[in-house]
């Protein structure tokens, strides 16, 4: 009751001071015996008119408008973008420098593991690969003599098992030595250790850090948790109800935190099946940049059934009177007996689809959508005086 009672007193207002404004043109007419004849279609105001009405102008935007679809979510990141580090051989955790929040880049190092196991591995295969190159050159030679009818076929056979055998067992223990991370190519004899270095496989940020120095890790335990960041995606909830209204390259915009800045995604994927709670899952690139947007958070989203463009304004822009809807655009500024006025024009235009803010507006044929201003704030005041008043002109 209290705001209808504060709309009412500026309505009162704003015609009073328009009545005043024209009793005083009224009189300076009488005198000057010139008297103004305005259009219909025409209201000016004063500067101060103008302050109390709240009038305030705008463009007409080219937006998308329509039916949206209202779903909540989530911020995640796509599985290439984020990785879970384990040690696959277990070992103690000798060194580390790393917390959680820390930026890390591809191949840095993220802590240093000890195991006498990894000085086992480095010895079999510098020995392996020793006996490889005897049984490589043997064979070699064992070949030739077979060639020329010296060696016998079964010693030959015999001479080739031990060499595949050993040229199997090298390359597994290359595999080995990969896993753990250390280069089979740069080892030899003298540079065997019994620690090596878990290195990151991606660029990124750690969000989890679950060692420690001195603590033993099993292959199985999670040390590091990366994510990157900088290709986020959304993770929303549909209603199986609205699954055929869903197409890749639709709109999103989302707000996060319950804040008002609005973000944009785009539909880039969506599930071909439904959740047991009747749900299924549709998944947004994140288009728009912002430092404050991070994997975990929790989303709202508006996704645009429509993507065609049309001419809109704010709702609150438009009027109706004698069934007909209208808008007020800037006309001209002018002065008359040394005081400014600016005079406003009543258009009709024609409504079109609408969504909570914004309405589609059919112009006239002959109004530039792009060379006007609108009365985007403060319309009604104008009408509803004009409507008391019987004539807003004066």
């Amino acid at each position: 009751m209290k705001k209808k009672g504060n709309i009412l007193l500026l309505i009162i207002s704003v015609l009073w001071l328009i009545t005043a404004a024209c009793g005083s043109k009224k009189s300076i007419a009488e005198k000057t015996g010139s008297a103004e004849i305005l259009p219909d279609d025409i209201v000016e105001l004063r500067a101060d008119q103008i302050k109390l009405a709240g009038i305030g102008l705008g463009s007409i935007e080219s937006r998308t408008l329509g039916e949206v679809l209202n779903v909540s979510g989530h911020v995640t990141v796509a599985p290439q973008n984020q990785a879970t580090v384990s040690m696959p051989m277990g070992g103690f955790i000798k060194s580390t420098r790393l917390f959680p929040g820390n930026q890390v880049t591809k191949g840095e190092i993220l802590a240093t593991i000890e195991n006498q196991d990894f000085v086992d591995i480095q010895r079999d295969y510098l020995q392996a690969r020793n006996k490889l190159g005897f049984a490589e050159a043997d064979f070699k030679r064992h070949t030739d003599l077979y060639k020329d009818d010296v060696y016998s076929e079964q010693n030959l056979q015999q001479v080739t098992v031990e060499y595949k055998n050993l040229k199997a067992e090298v390359k597994s223990l290359e595999q080995k030595l990969m896993l753990i991370g250390v280069d089979p190519q740069g080892l030899k004899e003298d540079n065997i250790s019994s620690s090596v270095n878990i290195i990151s496989p991606l660029d990124g940020f750690l969000k989890s850090v679950n060692i420690n120095i001195g603590k033993y890790v099993s292959p199985t335990d999670v040390l590091f948790e990366i994510v990157n960041s900088n290709n986020l995606f959304l993770e929303l909830s549909l209603f199986e109800k609205d699954a055929g209204l869903i197409n890749k390259g639709q709109r999103i915009r989302f707000y996060i935190n319950n804040e008002t800045e609005v973000h944009y995604a785009e539909v880039s994927n969506f599930e071909r099946s439904v959740n047991s709670d009747k749900t299924l899952n549709v998944y947004g690139t994140v288009t728009s940049s912002c430092n404050k947007i991070f994997p975990g958070m929790y989303v709202n989203a508006l996704i645009d059934e429509s993507d065609n463009k049309v001419s809109s304004l704010p709702s609150e822009a438009l009027v109706s009177f004698d069934d007909k809807d209208y808008i007020f655009i800037w006309d001209k500024e002018k002065t008359e007996s040394g005081q400014p006025f600016t005079e406003y024009r009543m258009v009709e235009v024609k409504k079109g689809i609408s969504n909570q803010d914004f309405i589609q507006v059919i112009l006239p044929e002959n109004l530039d959508p792009l060379k006007v201003q609108v009365v985007i704030k403060g319309a009604y005041n104008l009408l509803s005086a004009k409507k008391n008043s019987g004539e807003m002109a004066c």
